[in-house]
């Protein structure tokens, strides 16, 4: 009973700042952070912000609203961020050169939203370097039998619905992550599945990048960011 519900529109940076900053001035605290909400536009739609939408939400917005509140997690004894990321994002080496996919032709949704949960598994482990006090986390729930799903990707749900994880299948990892002594006991930046700390890579993959490309990811960021804070 004790559930209270904040409306946001993660595709909004200003209100995303907004939010953090009434949130920090409340007076509540806050242990954990799970970056759950995301999207999966199949095409290139621009928000009125002229930010592109799959990007919008999916990256910048767990940006900001994961920067915004480190202050308050830095008070606690055991905080916690985690993000939920995709397996999908194996296929993808992170590109710093088109955030918004404007050279992208043709468009494809997928590709973009693998992208951006590249970017988020990036993101991870660059805050556990910057954020120490934090303790970080990425994370691949499987692939459940979730509304976003089905609508999303309705080809991949006809052939793989009888094999799909129900939700409460997918979010167990993020809820042992949340709440565990186990998790803490492993280094802060990982990406898991099924409570396990997994790689990043396939074997011999070409979707490593370095550390310049990882810092260059984190610049933008804030520099877009910085152009909604009021």
């Amino acid at each position: 009973q004790d559930v209270h519900l904040h409306q946001l529109d993660m595709s909004k940076p200003r209100d995303i700042f907004k939010f953090a900053k009434s949130f920090r001035e409340s007076g509540k605290v806050l242990d954990v952070l799970i970056n759950n909400a995301g999207c999966m536009v199949n095409t290139r739609e621009v928000t009125e912000d002229g930010l592109e939408k799959n990007f919008a939400t999916n990256t910048l917005g767990t940006h900001v609203l994961t920067t915004e509140l480190i202050p308050l997690l830095s008070e606690r004894e055991k905080p916690r961020v985690i993000t939920v990321s995709s397996g999908g994002m194996l296929t993808q080496k992170l590109d710093t050169n088109d955030l918004q996919f404007e050279k992208m032709q043709p468009f494809d949704g997928t590709m973009a939203y693998a992208q951006n949960k590249r970017q988020q598994v990036v993101m991870t482990a660059e805050y556990a370097k910057q954020y120490p006090k934090v303790h970080f986390s990425s994370m691949h729930p499987g692939w459940a039998d979730t509304p976003a799903v089905r609508s999303a990707m309705p080809s991949f749900y006809e052939k793989m619905k009888t094999r799909l994880r129900s939700a409460d299948e997918g979010a167990d990892t993020v809820v042992w992550l949340a709440l565990s002594d186990a998790a803490l006991s492993h280094p802060s930046g990982l990406f898991y599945q099924d409570r396990t700390p997994v790689a990043t890579h396939l074997p011999l993959a070409w979707s490593k990048s370095t550390p310049q490309e990882c810092a260059q990811l984190m610049t933008q960021l804030d520099q877009i960011a910085n152009r909604f804070k009021e």
